[in-house]
């Protein structure tokens, strides 16, 4: 019996969908389908800026969307506003495809402020529970620090990391919502990963698209304090 095959799609803002945006092209956000080949099913990680074009991706390689999961409430990765500009993102892609969303329980209330979406519409989760595609289990990871309820992605081998980490670097944790101390905590329960996960970032903000954790760990400066006192002092007023 053979085994199953996954599909894993890296879309580019501003590259390979929503080519004429320039505020797509200048924030440089990844959005991903992942699923079963043999199910010809998949999930949209952080739909926006250009749904139609997203959702013509999976329809050209013969994949059902089968529901969406969200990494955090920014309206670069879900839609809404931002910057006096107004993003597509959930609010379209329901419109066209009727799908569960799948969002940490503590991210729910920033999400319905940002899109609009109803709380009813949203499947809450904890962190460890898992999502079923096909064949195929994604691990939800809690990553809070960023946001309340940032979550990562393990799927198959590789992480896909939302804002939490970078190849470069971390998410922000000024802004609304946002602990540095959480993050702290978040980026040391993905550094204990194996050494090879591949990680997939919400954001191309490195020459390389993506990287193995091992390599990470070594070149990335919010690995270096190795106590959450030390990183405070470097990282608390971030």
């Amino acid at each position: 019996m053979s085994s199953p095959r996954p599909y894993f799609r890296q879309l580019l803002s501003g590259r390979d969908f929503a080519t004429a945006d320039p505020l797509a092209q200048s924030m440089a956000n990844n959005v991903y389908l992942v699923g079963d080949l043999d199910a010809r099913e998949c999930l949209i990680v952080d739909p926006a800026y250009a749904i139609d074009d997203i959702i013509a991706v999976a329809e050209r390689d013969e994949m059902t969307i089968t529901g969406v999961l969200v990494s955090h409430y920014h309206a670069d990765h879900i839609g809404g506003s931002m910057m006096g500009h107004t993003i597509e993102g959930l609010s379209t892609l329901l419109e066209s495809v009727d799908v569960p969303l799948h969002a940490n329980k503590s991210e729910v209330p920033w999400i319905t402020r940002t899109t609009g979406i109803d709380a009813t519409q949203i499947t809450a989760h904890e962190g460890g529970d898992e999502v079923r595609i096909g064949s195929f289990t994604i691990n939800l990871v809690h990553t809070p620090g960023h946001t309340p309820g940032s979550q990562c992605f393990h799927f198959h081998g590789a992480l896909i990391s939302g804002d939490t980490l970078f190849l470069d670097g971390c998410g922000r944790t000024d802004l609304p919502g946002s602990d540095a101390e959480l993050m702290y905590h978040s980026l040391q329960t993905i550094a204990r990963l194996p050494d090879e996960t591949v990680v997939f970032p919400g954001h191309r903000y490195s020459e390389h698209p993506y990287g193995d954790l091992k390599t990470i760990k070594q070149h990335n400066h919010v690995f270096r304090p190795t106590s959450v006192d030390q990183w405070m002092q470097w990282f608390g007023s971030n």
